[in-house]
């Protein structure tokens, strides 16, 4: 589909307080499906991820390791990034919180609250947890901790406030104007039901660490981390030149995701901060779930953050991919287990698309001389197997819109098993010896349902989807979408020996 309009998309740029575990992978392989999707689609695309390095926490933490924030800041933001190459992360842009670009993005925006009479100096005077970077209610406390579980401590400083309550109306009229600005819909009406429960002005700079961009006029202040972390997104794009190449092609965004515990500030803080700045605030916000591991929720204190690359190393990269996509509803939460895992690799990958693949193209090698067979007239089975594939994009293309990246899977293999019942209906070892016409039509049908195939994995599965449609010796430049409606394959084309892409997983005695 081309000619639509520029698709941007974002990552929560992640906190630098420690180095990436699954759960950051998550999101960003998933924003990397999605930016694949649509580039394969025909859009322009903007993927952005990167890190968020300013705060009391990492003060504190480089104090601990005995060294400077920005050393500190420097060696844990390497390894968010070399996470983001190790899972073949396709992002356009890595921004930090640290880089000059972002600190005169910070300050301009803050300016421009300040000029438009969205900020003042006042007095604070309330709960505060070091580990959530956020102010709690008297009555939103636990047992004496943060509905988190975190400690907090009481805290009185000056600080600069931004004037939220302003906006609880026109945040809704928002919401009311734009019902898919926050998905999935239970985290909509979450975020509805809290502004209409009043908002108050929110406490926008600190004076008890010094670690953050300094608030412009009154460097004793520094600009709280909220308003300092969300600018990235127009920080990235050229802010504050809002005439830039990359502003006026892609903001608003088309999509942030994010941890559904950071939904608050995507949805009401930040979009209040950008209409109280007279820029558009993005089209949509998409809040996924938690993964627990074996049952048990992540955390520091358990120590079973898993890092991505022991996954990686012991199930493959591809194996990875295709299992935080499938595995659970997106926007549910999920757990990861070894067991779930493996079943993923066995049953859907080496069993499924592997298998089929596999099956297919040995039996081209062996009786159609290794090239791509000649098709004679189509059977109702025939027409129909290639219906339902054909029908695909257009399906999925649909899921896609919604962020229903595990419906879309369940899409392709429901056509997976079609084909798998098909060429044990139509028996082609055994047409062979009958009816060699009939055999290799019934193989370039089912070649022709392995290329859509290949061509709509790519996003989930890039290394491997690539490697399929090397052995159907499709070109580099017939692999988008635009390749789904053109013409099949090629009867007479030279294929290479066939090979296994997803070998069994073995459990190691």
């Amino acid at each position: 589909m081309t000619g639509q309009k520029p698709y941007y998309i974002t990552t929560p740029i992640y906190y630098v307080n420690g180095s990436p575990h699954f759960a950051h992978a998550y999101t960003t392989v998933a924003c990397d499906v999605l930016a694949r999707f649509m580039r394969l689609d025909g859009r322009k695309v903007m993927f952005l991820t990167g890190t968020d390095e300013h705060g009391q926490k990492v003060e504190q933490s480089a104090r601990a390791a005995g060294i400077s924030p920005q050393e500190f800041c420097d060696r844990v933001s390497a390894e968010f990034r070399e996470m983001t190459a190790l899972m073949n992360c396709s992002n356009d842009d890595f921004i930090r919180t640290t880089e000059p670009r972002h600190i005169k993005s910070v300050q301009a925006l803050w300016e421009e609250l300040v000029k438009r009479d969205e900020i003042y100096l006042g007095k604070f005077a309330g709960w505060y947890s070091v580990r959530d970077e956020a102010f709690y209610e008297e009555g939103e406390l636990i047992d004496g901790k943060a509905p988190t579980g975190a400690p907090v401590e009481w805290v009185e400083e000056e600080n600069y406030f931004f004037r939220l309550s302003r906006w609880q109306d026109r945040l809704l009229e928002f919401y009311e104007r734009n019902p898919d600005a926050v998905g999935p819909r239970s985290r909509r009406n979450e975020v509805i039901s809290f502004v209409k429960g009043g908002l108050r002005d929110l406490s926008v700079s600190r004076t008890s660490f010094k670690w953050g961009i300094p608030v412009p006029g009154n460097p004793n202040h520094v600009i709280y981390v909220w308003v300092d972390a969300l600018t990235n997104y127009i920080t990235a794009l050229g802010y504050p030149d809002t005439k830039s190449e990359g502003y006026s092609t892609f903001w608003p965004a088309s999509l942030h995701m994010v941890g559904k515990d950071i939904l608050r500030f995507h949805t009401v803080y930040w979009p209040a901060f950008l209409m109280a700045a007279g820029l558009e605030p993005p089209e949509r916000v998409y809040a996924h779930g938690w993964w627990t591991v074996e049952g048990e929720k992540m955390s520091k204190s358990l120590g079973n953050f898993i890092p991505p690359k022991e996954l990686v190393d012991a199930y493959g990269l591809d194996a990875i991919r295709y299992f935080m996509m499938r595995e659970l509803p997106f926007g549910n939460d999920g757990d990861l287990s070894r067991r779930a895992i493996i079943g993923r690799i066995n049953s859907d990958l080496a069993n499924g698309i592997g298998n089929l693949a596999q099956r297919v193209l040995t039996l081209v090698n062996k009786n159609c001389e290794g090239r791509v067979p000649v098709a004679g007239s189509l059977t109702d089975a025939d027409e129909a197997l290639l219906s339902a594939v054909r029908g695909l994009i257009g399906t999925v293309r649909a899921d896609f819109e919604e962020q229903a990246l595990h419906r879309a899977l369940e899409h392709i293999w429901e056509v997976v098993a079609a084909a798998d019942r098909y060429i044990d209906e139509m028996a082609p070892w055994a047409l062979r010896k009958t009816d060699a016409v009939r055999m290799a039509t019934v193989l370039h049908v089912l070649a022709e349902t392995i290329r859509h195939l290949a061509i709509l994995l790519q996003p989930f599965i890039p290394g491997s989807a690539d490697k399929l449609l090397g052995q159907l010796a499709i070109p580099e430049g017939s692999r988008d979408f635009i390749a789904l409606t053109g013409a099949p394959l090629q009867a007479g084309t030279v294929l290479p020996k066939p090979e296994g892409v997803f070998p069994r997983y073995v459990e190691k005695e």
